[in-house]
């Protein structure tokens, strides 16, 4: 069983920078360093990612933030100076909501093609994401069920799940996974599609051993917890891709795959 510890916070003023803070910086800078070299070697121009990533932070930090408000938990919005105290409370998916959409207008806006760099994106954000997820496992805010399985973590009320722990271990397996891929060259243009597609899956059964008995639970929606609702626009998203690319004419697959270049 893995012991409950509570590493100490840094505090500057009114700021309270947890051990989470530090992860999450240290998995946005990875995820950057890794998703440069990667459309390096595939010939791509890099400064655009590296201009996104400003972007890109940022409003994942305030969809994450609203995400965690308005449906994680919704009591919150009683007090109006939680939607401004935007260090209190992120979601991850909302986080990636917001990735999203700035992508969809960062790349418009620099008349790229998004998924040119999907192959770059991809490669990046699982072990970025990992490593932010670890930090989750660090301060324990994603508690799961009771249980007797032996990666327990000895939780004050006894032993139980922590999701933090596995979906970072499932973030990178699923790195580990796209870098075999991409040595390989096998399913070129389509690495974002796998990534969504198989975190969307773990992610969605992992959310059944979130745990409900605690005092600050996750908001559900007809038995489903947001990430779920999530979880399924991912999935929809990973078809879509390989419909887009498995319909394009012979001669364009490598266009439509994002390998054109």
């Amino acid at each position: 069983m893995i012991p409950y510890l509570e590493p100490p916070s840094l505090s500057f003023g009114p700021f309270h920078l947890q051990v989470f803070g530090l992860f999450a910086a240290a998995g946005v800078y990875a995820g950057a360093v890794i998703a440069s070299r990667a459309a390096r070697r595939q010939g791509l121009a890099v400064e655009p990612l590296a201009d996104f990533a400003v972007w890109g932070v940022a409003s994942g930090v305030l969809f994450g933030h609203l995400v965690h408000l308005f449906l994680y938990h919704p009591e919150e919005l009683s007090d109006w100076r939680k939607v401004v105290e935007f260090w209190q409370g992120l979601s991850s998916f909302g986080g990636l909501l917001g990735g999203i959409l700035a992508a969809a207008v960062f790349f418009h806006r620099r008349r790229l093609r998004f998924h040119d760099y999907g192959d770059a994106l991809a490669l990046g954000v699982a072990p970025g994401w990992g490593i932010a997820r670890l930090g989750c496992f660090a301060i324990h805010d994603h508690p799961g069920v009771h249980t007797d399985f032996p990666l327990a973590v000895a939780f004050p009320d006894g032993p139980r799940h922590d999701l933090g722990l596995y979906d970072a271990v499932v973030l990178f397996a699923l790195a580990a996974l796209l870098f075999q891929l991409s040595r390989r060259g096998i399913l070129r243009g389509r690495l974002l599609a796998v990534l969504a597609a198989l975190y969307a899956v773990c992610r969605f059964l992992l959310d059944f051993l979130r745990a409900s008995d605690v005092p600050y639970p996750d908001a559900r929606y007809f038995g489903l917890t947001p990430a779920q609702y999530g979880s399924m626009l991912l999935v929809a998203y990973a078809a879509w891709r390989f419909s887009k690319v498995a319909s394009a004419p012979l001669g364009q697959q490598g266009r439509a795959s994002g390998a054109g270049r």
